[in-house]
């Protein structure tokens, strides 16, 4: 079992945005509309106050992310595990760009591109708890659901990652933070009452996504 204490630089972000969104009817859920702005542009927004270099994990064309109104110019990372496998592969490919590009930074910061109501205090406190020993810092929201995509992770745990897509075929990222010493960090609700990790997994949740939104005033 790996360990890790974590109190160096900044962490790399990546957002996860492979996904295929079948049940948002298709496309990039990303670059969906929620207060009038694309939803990545919300979670850029929240990444950047904890770290100055945010990738995006993406396959097929990375170019559709490069002239969207309201968003930066973005890092597209690209899977190296055939077959569409799953979020392990946009961690790993995090850790690969970290490791050749950044060789200073020691963790990267996991989000879904789906979740806009992230908490103000999500990586300094799954940074904190690295400090008791464990390697991966992971979210659980206030109902007691952990959040595998809502990570703080070391990059050096990426040839273990590797070999376990390549050659076991693993594919849930739950299991594979649990053999790196798994750590479950707790956010209560938000101060309107809204679960930090909401996803917008749907057309019925955009809605719904809207309407914290307005509740919340400006």
């Amino acid at each position: 079992m790996a360990q890790s204490t974590h109190s160096g630089p900044p962490p790399v972000a990546i957002i996860l945005a492979g996904g295929l969104s079948s049940r948002m009817g298709g496309g990039d859920k990303g670059l969906r509309l929620l207060a009038g702005e694309p939803l990545l542009g919300r979670i850029i927004a929240h990444v950047r106050r904890w770290g100055d270099i945010v990738l995006l994990s993406a396959n097929d064309d990375a170019e559709r992310f490069g002239h969207v109104p309201g968003l930066p110019p973005l890092t597209v990372v690209a899977d190296t595990v055939p077959d569409r496998p799953g979020p392990l592969a946009g961690i790993l490919a995090a850790m690969d760009w970290t490791a050749t590009h950044r060789p200073d930074r020691t963790h990267i910061l996991c989000v879904p591109c789906d979740t806009p109501f992230l908490p103000a205090d999500l990586y300094p406190a799954l940074a904190a708890a690295l400090t008791g020993g464990g390697a991966v810092a992971m979210a659980v929201g206030p109902d007691g659901i952990r959040h595998p995509t809502v990570a703080l992770w070391p990059v050096s745990l990426r040839e273990d990652l590797r070999i376990a897509l390549r050659d076991e075929g693993l594919r849930k990222v739950g299991i594979f933070a649990a053999r790196h010493g798994r750590v479950d960090v707790p956010f209560p609700a938000g101060p309107d009452g809204i679960d930090p990790f909401f996803n917008i997994n749907g057309p019925d949740d955009l809605v719904r996504a809207e309407g914290f939104i307005r509740s919340a005033g400006p």
